[in-house]
């Protein structure tokens, strides 16, 4: 009996398919969709079973904790291993190069923060989360980006992409300085010891991932123990794989390095699965009985205001600055509409936002109004972005 072919149309879906997701828009698109959904579970019928199975207990912890604290750690363990690559290796690998991506990622954090401080000042109870709006969502800023194809310069998503693992790293320490309690020191010491033992095998120029992941799963419940964030132990976990084999090792082999084929097999996960599962998971916010008078609370136009008028003051203004006093160049070919578009892009703070907020607060009426103003801030900066770069003039390279 002969087999059956696809037909033509079939094979056009599939391969309009497989052309969307290896796109690099896609991470942006599937969060996207995700968080859209969510919105939509938790205003309709399946509200109640969307709520009540985030709380469901899978063994020692419930599912939104098995999402939050243990898939989590798995896209952390990727932004470890992206930072540490950058740093070595990449476009942040000299101290040139750090300049001005660093600053601005300095600046689009202190200033979302302090206008953020400035709406709640008088809530001391709100304070705590600071630190909501100053966090980039890189995976939906550069699918923006990458939604605008060759109207932008190269050089452009090297920028945002460098200031948005700047950013991220300022993350993690600000949830390890300021989202943990409780510590268990006797947890933390073995969980230190765990991280030199982990970096002795990179100095033994031990090749093998194995031992690392092994040691990652070992070193995860011990940081969960400690009241340190267990998300952390990802990237803890990344700064001992090794990037190289040996001195002098060839192109091809360097792409072979335990800490690129790491990289190279969660890019896609972390992207299309986990990122998106976590946005559905954390998401869904009931608007019954919700006024739109709440968006206009300190704490829900706080977070909205640090993210789209923050990060843009933030990261537009220092690299104002630091170009018209000489201290760094534009990217090339970069305009400085092109720079006002990616500070705005910046204030797509979803993911890391989300996550910080709800490390911030257990209240769920109080994480619903954080979740507001994630959405109404990220959304904005997202399309303000998108139209000045839209209509961003193109600057000729040299002859």
């Amino acid at each position: 009996m002969p087999k059956h072919k696809p037909s033509t149309r079939g094979r056009r879906i599939w391969s309009s398919l497989r052309q969307l997701l290896d796109n690099d828009a896609s991470g942006g698109l599937m969060l996207m969709a995700a968080a859209t959904l969510a919105v939509g579970v938790a205003n309709s019928s399946l509200s109640e079973a969307y709520f009540s199975a985030r709380h469901v207990y899978i063994g020692p912890l419930s599912l939104q904790h098995w999402i939050n604290d243990a898939l989590m750690s798995v896209f952390f363990l990727l932004v470890g291993l992206e930072i540490k690559r950058e740093m070595l290796d990449g476009d942040l690998s000299s101290r040139s190069s750090r300049i001005l991506p660093g600053a601005a990622a300095a600046g689009g954090m202190l200033v979302p923060a302090l206008i953020y401080i400035g709406f709640n000042l008088e809530d001391p109870t709100v304070l705590r989360a600071w630190a909501i709006p100053t966090a980039t969502d890189i995976a939906f800023a550069l699918g923006v980006l990458s939604l605008l194809g060759p109207r932008v310069p190269a050089s452009l998503k090297i920028f945002l992409t460098a200031v948005a693992i700047i950013d991220d790293l300022g993350a993690v320490i600000v949830i390890a300085f300021f989202y943990s309690e409780d510590l268990n020191f006797l947890a933390l010491a073995a969980a230190a010891a765990l991280v030199a033992v982990l970096a002795t095998f990179n100095q033994l120029k031990i090749i093998r991932l194995w031992p690392y992941l092994l040691g990652g799963l070992i070193l995860w419940s011990l940081v969960l123990l400690s009241g340190v964030h267990a998300t952390l132990a990802g990237v803890m976990l990344a700064m001992t794989i090794p990037l190289k084999v040996t001195p002098g090792t060839s192109e091809a082999a360097y792409h072979e390095s335990p800490l690129q084929k790491l990289e190279q097999a969660l890019q896609r996960p972390v992207a299309l699965v986990i990122v998106p599962i976590f946005g559905f998971a954390n998401a869904g916010v009931s608007f019954a009985g919700v006024a739109p008078s709440i968006l206009l609370e300190p704490l829900s136009l706080g977070v909205a205001a640090g993210l789209l008028i923050g990060k843009l003051v933030g990261v537009f203004g220092t690299v104002t600055i630091l170009v018209k006093t000489g201290f760094a160049d534009l990217p090339a070919t970069a305009t400085w509409s092109h720079i006002f578009g990616v500070a705005l892009l910046c204030g797509i703070g979803f993911t890391m936002s989300l996550f910080i907020g709800l490390l911030a607060f257990d209240e769920p009426g109080i994480q619903d109004r954080v979740k507001l103003g994630i959405f109404a801030g990220s959304v904005s900066a997202g399309i303000a972005g998108y139209a000045v770069l839209r209509l961003a003039e193109q600057k000729s390279r040299p002859a």
